[in-house]
């Protein structure tokens, strides 16, 4: 997108889109909902596209020539629009028809600004693109990553595209992962903000190209403007031939993370 095109109050549409989301997830909670079957075991639910619908009236409100690519309602718009909202209204559709309250709502601006809404703990994330924030009870707090934690949440759902090179269920194996870290298992892209906002000291996930992802590409942009690093689960930089993620906290545990999936992985490597 050309930075020409950012406008000031993105980043106050972006916070406004995934609160009205996350409103509707957290008003249809609990309730029978109609389930959509998308193939391979996948689906949404009514919640899925109530959510998606209210962050579409945010946008089209706000701004009514943007392109939209969203996770239900798919391209809005020129895919080639200089301005383009990516849309996840129900990260953690799985937890959230279960009756587990570890969901998000995404919405980024590609390239710009992002914000992903916990329905449950009312908090938002929030970045302008060049710093980031979390917005609890009216008040914003800028994002300060730390491995302290020493938590490290590894998406273990298939496919494995990497396989048999790479499986992320395979990280937990490597020698001196115990040692360093502890894993845990969210299945939301919630745990990219946890990582941002110092509450994890990283996420890995397997994949292709996730940098322009509905699913992650609010998180992403929350992380790199928080100061985490960022790459591959082959060490790459994000793009159209990037595979999977790795959001550190600093760039040891990164480097630390790197060398495990790297000890046991053929063909992933990245000069």
């Amino acid at each position: 997108m050309n930075t020409s095109c950012v406008r000031a109050d993105d980043v106050d549409v972006a916070v406004a889109g995934a609160q009205a989301g996350a409103g509707v997830v957290r008003a249809m909670y609990g309730r029978r909902l109609t389930r959509i079957d998308k193939g391979d075991g996948d689906f949404a639910t009514a919640a899925d596209v109530a959510a998606e619908k209210a962050v579409l009236d945010i946008l089209r409100t706000a701004r009514p020539d943007d392109a939209v690519l969203g996770e239900e309602g798919g391209q809005q718009g020129a895919a080639d629009a200089a301005r383009q909202w990516l849309v996840d209204p129900l990260c953690g559709t799985l937890n959230y028809a279960s009756g587990t309250m570890a969901v998000a709502v995404n919405v980024a601006l590609r390239d710009g600004a992002a914000a992903v809404a916990d329905p449950f703990s009312g908090e938002v994330f929030f970045t302008d693109g060049a710093t980031s924030w979390v917005r609890n009870a009216g008040d914003d707090t800028p994002l300060a990553p730390t491995p302290a934690t020493r938590l490290v949440d590894v998406n273990l759902e298939p496919p494995f595209p990497s396989a048999p090179g790479f499986r992320a269920v395979d990280l937990l194996t490597r020698p001196g992962f115990a040692a360093r870290f502890r894993p845990r298992v969210l299945s939301t892209s919630l745990a990219l903000t946890w990582v941002a906002a110092g509450r994890r000291a990283a996420y890995v996930t397997d994949g292709g190209d996730l940098s322009g992802s509905v699913h992650f590409a609010a998180g992403i942009a929350l992380c790199r403007a928080a100061g985490c690093v960022v790459t591959g689960v082959d060490g790459a930089p994000l793009g159209e031939t990037g595979r999977g993620l790795v959001a550190a906290a600093d760039a040891e545990t990164h480097a630390l993370l790197m060398a495990m999936i790297r000890s046991g992985s053929q063909g992933l490597s990245h000069p």
